[in-house]
């Protein structure tokens, strides 16, 4: 498979980061990645767009109470769908403060409310925590509760990387068992589906393109999943009904195992539309000051996204 060089941003920032010297994630404690996330978005993201309506939720989850933020450019709304949010960090790192400069961006551009969910993280809360935090959000925001102030009328899995697994698992499990109302799509950046190390782009980005191969093994090793179970290695779980909207990052271990999952998708009759972002890394959603092209990207998918609702 022919892949565009590197952009120019793209480029500097792996050098910058070459230069720093920063730990892998295997040399450091989970709590200790954290902030090194934290950090990084901190210097790395653009700054928040201010909206009408930001808010501090907490829903009933499976464990207990489940924070959660809810994001909308109108002040007011009677009926809308609702985007279900959820942040990528291999399910071990990320929080709503990493993703919080993204989600008012993404819901003030899509013209969406969007509830972001703050799931638990790995290894205090291996797997099934996280989907099974995710599911359960996602029923409750499908009975319209009045925490949220509108009539929910359809709900959009939509996440990064492990949030972009977290959001096809979703739609998966609604698939088996529905909610109150339907899940009109599912939109997912650069997703995480499992399925194992055993893919070209593993072999060929999985040393010194920002996320690595032993970076993903680490995940692994937090999150404790069953081999195989679908709720984890979503490539291989049922094929939603939703339409899917993806886009992956060219220069990613993740590129070859998520369009292998657009291609399952499609094999099946869902409608698919797959967009690639050229000569970009992984993560890129919250690295746009860093990463300025990936700017025109996550505009690009906001007009698709929003198309596929029209």
């Amino acid at each position: 498979m022919t892949v565009a060089p590197l952009r120019p941003d793209a480029a500097g920032f792996l050098g910058y980061m070459a230069e720093t010297g920063a730990p892998p994630l295997a040399a450091l404690t989970a709590e200790s990645a954290r902030m090194l996330m934290r950090t990084n978005v901190e210097l790395a993201d653009l700054p928040p767009v201010p909206l009408a309506r930001i808010a501090d939720l907490a829903l009933p989850g499976p464990a207990g109470a489940l924070p959660a933020r809810l994001y909308d450019r109108r002040a007011a709304r009677t009926a809308s769908p609702l985007v279900l949010f959820f942040h990528g960090g291999g399910f071990a790192i990320g929080d709503l403060s990493t993703h919080h400069p993204f989600c008012t961006w993404f819901a003030d551009a899509v013209d969406l409310p969007l509830l972001a969910i703050d799931y638990r993280l790995a290894p205090e809360h291996p797997f099934p925590a996280a989907p099974d935090d995710a599911e359960a959000a996602a029923r409750w925001a499908a009975t319209s509760p009045a925490e949220l102030g509108f009539t929910v009328t359809g709900l959009i899995p939509c996440g990064d990387s492990a949030g972009g697994n977290l959001a096809i698992v979703t739609a998966q499990q609604l698939g088996l068992r529905a909610a109150a109302v339907p899940v009109l799509a599912q939109w997912v950046f650069y997703p995480f589906v499992g399925g194992g190390t055993d893919w070209p782009s593993v072999q060929r980005f999985g040393n010194g393109f920002f996320i690595t191969a032993e970076d993903m093994a680490w995940f692994d090793r937090q999150v404790a999943a069953p081999a195989e179970d679908p709720r984890y290695h979503c490539i291989r779980g049922p094929i939603p009904a939703a339409p899917l909207l993806m886009l992956a990052a060219s220069h990613d271990v993740l590129r070859d195992p998520g369009h292998a999952y657009a291609n399952r998708v499609a094999a099946a009759g869902t409608p698919v539309r797959r967009m690639e972002a050229a000569g970009m890394v992984h993560g890129f959603v919250n690295l746009r000051r860093a990463l300025p092209s990936a700017q025109e990207d996550c505009a690009d998918f906001v007009a698709a996204a929003r198309a596929m609702l029209d």
